[in-house]
């Protein structure tokens, strides 16, 4: 049964996920009106649609820093913070220059949360419910996604300067998220092994699992304090010791990108239109890209406790492979009318797959002092490949025929699909310091993995 305090708690720093996906998405309703505004190239149009990527991988390299220096909670209020002064300067932004600047600051916050949100969650959650609750992030991006596209539609007929509410709407929840990140709990991992407070870290842990019995809590503190103690503040990162972690947030975050997710999602109205579409069908095209994400979404965080983190990448690396490639057929056989359906089935896919999973997996695979770092690793590498896929699209989509680039993609997922078969573990059910022990990253004497995880 759900515990009320800790669903709460994951409520409330998952709101950093909805921020983060309306964010994201919110300017594919703009671009086309920001481009013919300020008369850009096609260069200078994927630069000011890709700014906000290269904040968010220029966050997402830092966000391990002042997670791990100033705690998760108090790095959640400052992303709050970040996310109202890029609503606001973006919606009035005189030239492209400002525009620019503050798409890059509301880019650090999607990059540091990326960070300290599943960090966060994972640290407070029991393991029984600890995918489920950190899949909660993933839940808000794609509800955040899905309100982006809605108010995009629904601001459209505003007039000639529509796209400035578009953007700046978003700091109406960016105020409401900063206030409630006031009202959590600091991470009683983080408490232990960063400020050695057991007290404080005793009376959260009696809040998010009153289960326990004053014992069990006194042994697992005890627990996590004890491996604090085997990883030292001095301990590099980039050691053999965290090879198997180090891969596989790297390897989940590139596949992430390379299955032309990100492209589709900030180019749908674009997209769309190559099917014919007029630009306000395809605006609600775009809408319906965020109804299916929210819908498997939702049957991803239902099944990731229940069948694992691997079996989904399975069922999601099969989906993409079949989507992909009969969208491209479809572009080269000149079936257009298939072409949303298959699009929605593409978005289906990665909802319930690599959606689902990556940042669930990258939180739990590192261990309690390294995991702010590691969650950069993932986070950075993810947004670097989203900047440079968004900054290279619009040429892509002038270059080359549709068909061709979705079978640059669906080829990259076959890829993907074999990483998932001889190199992925399952982490479902398992304490996070259980996950460090079987993955031998639990101390500094560099044991080598456990049999029971496959590891390259």
């Amino acid at each position: 049964m759900m515990n009320a305090y800790v669903f709460r708690c994951a409520v409330v720093a998952a709101m950093g996920g909805f921020l983060f996906g309306f964010d994201t998405v919110v300017i594919s309703g703009a671009e086309q009106a920001v481009q013919q505004l300020w008369g850009l190239s096609d260069a200078m149009h994927g630069l000011a649609m890709s700014i906000a990527l290269w904040g968010t991988l220029t966050g997402a390299l830092i966000g391990g820093w002042p997670s791990d220096r100033f705690g998760r909670q108090r790095t959640l209020v400052f992303i709050g913070a970040l996310y109202l002064i890029s609503a606001v300067g973006s919606a009035l932004a005189p030239d492209p220059v400002t525009f620019m600047i503050s798409r890059f600051i509301g880019g650090l916050a999607v990059g540091i949360s990326t960070v300290a949100a599943p960090v966060y969650i994972s640290e407070i959650a029991p393991a029984r419910l600890r995918g489920r609750l950190t899949g909660m992030f993933q839940f808000n991006i794609v509800l955040g996604i899905l309100v982006a596209f809605g108010s995009n539609a629904f601001l459209a007929g505003a007039g000639e300067n529509a796209w400035r509410w578009m953007l700046g709407v978003e700091a109406v929840p960016a105020l409401i998220f900063a206030g409630f990140c006031l009202t959590i709990p600091e991470s009683p991992r983080w408490l232990i092994g960063r400020k050695g407070d057991r007290e404080t870290a005793r009376k959260t842990f009696a809040l998010v699992e009153p289960e326990l019995s004053p014992e069990g809590i006194e042994a697992k503190v005890e627990e996590v304090a004890g491996l604090a103690q085997t990883q030292t503040s001095r301990a590099p990162f980039w050691t053999r010791r965290l090879r198997v972690p180090i891969m596989l947030a790297f390897f989940v975050a590139f596949f992430n990108q390379l299955s032309g997710i990100n492209a589709v999602l900030y180019f749908a109205p674009r997209i769309f239109q190559m099917t014919g579409l007029e630009e306000g069908a395809a605006l609600l095209q775009s809408v319906g890209i965020g109804v299916t994400n929210l819908l498997f979404t939702l049957v991803g965080l239902w099944l990731i406790d229940r069948i694992g983190r691997r079996t989904l990448l399975y069922i999601g690396s099969f989906g993409y492979i079949l989507s992909l490639g009969l969208v491209s057929w479809a572009f080269f056989a000149e079936q257009f009318a298939m072409v949303p359906f298959l699009i929605f089935a593409f978005i289906a896919a990665h909802a319930v797959g690599q959606g689902a999973v990556i940042w669930v997996l990258i939180s739990e695979i590192f261990p309690n002092r390294q995991r702010a770092y590691g969650q950069a690793l993932g986070s950075s590498t993810h947004w670097g490949f989203a900047a440079l896929l968004t900054l290279v699209f619009p040429t892509m989509a002038t270059l080359l025929a549709p068909g061709f680039i979705f079978l640059f993609f669906c080829f990259m997922m076959v890829l993907q699909l074999l990483w998932v078969i001889f190199f992925v573990p399952e982490t479902k059910g398992r304490p996070l310091e259980e996950i460090e022990k079987e993955l031998g990253v639990g101390s500094l004497s560099g044991d080598e993995p456990h049999s029971g995880f496959r590891v390259p």
